[in-house]
């Protein structure tokens, strides 16, 4: 049996995330709508985040099968209220009815697939569109990197045009500012960094640089394009002779597309351990998505940095009463 297979292991956590959780400590556990937790991963996240008082949770779907899978795995559920329906589909539409009737100010994944729970969220009339684009973002802890990194858009939007980029750039900005940074930067990928009309996402990054000149883009500093090694590594960058206040430093990374995005998050899973926490933006609230391969950090974090999310919302007057 060949001995250097690669595997995900457990995280080498840094702290990333416990300073983004410890800013949740003292606030109220925000009223959550968690369509269709059954099973042991979904279900037992749910609890995690309850438990550290992240979340208040409102479990959506079949009664017994939500009880059976908690006494199986020997979790307490008894504190929190159950929506019943009969199955997933149903799970995903009465979890974003009970965000659009104000009880619920996040949303969060349960054991049904992405896609049938975000059709959901993106029905013109009873899902929780808003004048921009959906998109997903991960929330990097990468042991080699400084800070937290936001790669986007990796699980949603498969080929991006210029516009649609503009609202994931700005979905990302707002996100990360809830998060503590003031003027985040942002680094746009391609494969060079120089503009030519051999690569299109070169013209896109240039195109979004001159947007947020114009402030068509806002509250962030943009730069690119860039290659990875350019935005990671102000040595790079410098070696190039790029002069840019975001190589080296950057919050954000806008990927070009979807496989490069998905291709850059898994990387830095598998073969840096990162973790990598997931939430949708651009809706009216938060979307809180895990992943049965994520470790219990990894979950807590999806719901810590959403619950901060919805918090910053909530001040801003966009929701809640």
């Amino acid at each position: 049996m060949p001995t250097d297979v690669i595997t995900r292991t457990e995280s080498r956590g840094t702290g990333k995330y416990e300073q983004l959780l410890a800013r949740c400590k003292g606030m109220t556990a925000t009223p959550t709508a968690v369509a269709h937790p059954c099973d042991d991963a979904s279900l037992g996240a749910v609890v995690e985040a309850a438990r550290a008082g992240i979340i208040a949770p409102i479990l959506v779907g079949p009664v017994e099968r939500i009880r059976t899978v908690a006494k199986t795995c020997g979790l307490d559920i008894e504190q929190y209220e159950i929506a019943a329906v009969p199955h997933s589909h149903a799970a995903a539409a009465r979890a974003v009815e009970l965000v659009r009737l104000g009880r619920a100010d996040l949303l969060m994944k349960g054991s049904l697939h992405t896609d049938e729970l975000m059709s959901e969220v993106v029905k013109r009339e009873t899902g929780l569109r808003t004048d921009r684009r959906v998109s997903h973002a991960f929330v990097m802890d990468v042991p080699t990197y400084h800070k937290p990194l936001l790669i986007t858009d990796a699980a949603v939007n498969i080929f991006p045009t210029l516009d649609e980029k503009r609202d994931i750039v700005q979905n990302a900005i707002d996100f990360v500012r809830a998060l503590g940074a003031e003027r985040p930067k942002v680094a746009i990928l391609s494969a060079v960094e120089t503009v030519t009309t051999k690569i299109p996402s070169t013209i896109d990054a240039a195109a979004l640089c001159k947007m947020a000149d114009r402030g068509q883009i806002q509250g962030a500093i943009l730069d690119g394009p860039l290659a990875f090694d350019n935005a990671i590594s102000a040595e790079a960058a410098r070696t190039k002779g790029i002069s840019s206040a975001v190589a080296g430093d950057p919050d954000i990374v806008l990927v070009p597309d979807l496989e490069a995005g998905n291709m850059l998050a898994k990387n830095l899973t598998f073969l840096s351990r990162a973790d990598a926490a997931g939430v949708v933006l651009g809706a009216r609230v938060p979307i809180i998505l895990t992943s049965r391969a994520d470790n219990q950090r990894t979950r807590l974090a999806s719901c810590g940095v959403a619950a901060l999310y919805a918090a910053a919302l909530r001040r801003a007057g966009v929701i809640g009463g």
